[in-house]
């Protein structure tokens, strides 16, 4: 395990709570987007918060563990499982555990299990489905905790901003995330300049100039 170098700036993260994924992302230039596949156990969960990434191994969930122990709250645990899906690597009793942590929330690249007492929670776990199939707890199992881990075509860094809601999850580089905010900011008054026109009858292709 590494310290992260520096903390996110916590009047950032909650003024990314303003606006939605998609925004960032097209704030960002369109990067920073995790695998569709990752989604919320329930519609309405949202999360936003500092990344604290962890890599395990295969059909291994202990690594996850460690990482809750050592989280800060708020963190947003941010977790690969070296593309072994099919398992629950989270359910119930850790949820208890990272909701008595204070922490952020879960984006794991596999699955999770208890899904039904998860959304009672409402702690926000994103995943890519339901798994049923339970995990080993091996001492030596290769893994990490705040070092850089990929999630589909993203490299995530431990602090970097971490934003979910219904529509999937976007990552910032944390020292762009100020530069994103304005930018999203931005775009959010152009696009409420757009829905005006649209309301007095012009058209999307007469709006952004479209043949």
């Amino acid at each position: 395990m590494t310290d992260r170098d520096g903390v996110l700036d916590a009047a950032l993260v909650t003024a990314a709570a303003a606006f939605s994924s998609a925004t960032l992302h097209e704030a960002a230039s369109q990067v920073g987007a995790l695998p569709a596949a990752i989604k919320p156990v329930a519609t309405s969960m949202r999360l936003y918060g500092p990344a604290c990434t962890v890599a395990g191994a295969p059909g291994d969930n202990l690594w996850l563990h460690r990482a809750m122990a050592q989280a800060k709250p708020g963190d947003v645990l941010v977790a690969t499982v070296a593309g072994a899906y099919e398992f629950g690597y989270w359910g119930g009793i850790m949820t208890t555990a990272a909701i008595a942590g204070g922490l952020g929330g879960l984006v794991i690249d596999g699955c999770v299990r208890d899904g039904d007492e998860l959304a009672a929670s409402g702690f926000p776990v994103f995943a890519r489905g339901r798994a049923i199939r339970g995990t080993a707890k091996v001492a030596d199992a290769p893994g990490s905790i705040n070092e850089p881990v990929v999630v589909g075509d993203v490299t995530v860094a431990p602090g970097d901003l971490v934003v979910g809601d219904a529509d999937g999850v976007v990552v910032l580089a944390r020292d762009s995330v100020g530069d994103v905010l304005a930018a999203a900011r931005t775009r959010d008054k152009k696009e409420a300049s757009i829905a005006d026109a649209l309301r007095q009858g012009r058209t999307t292709l007469d709006v952004y100039g479209w043949k």
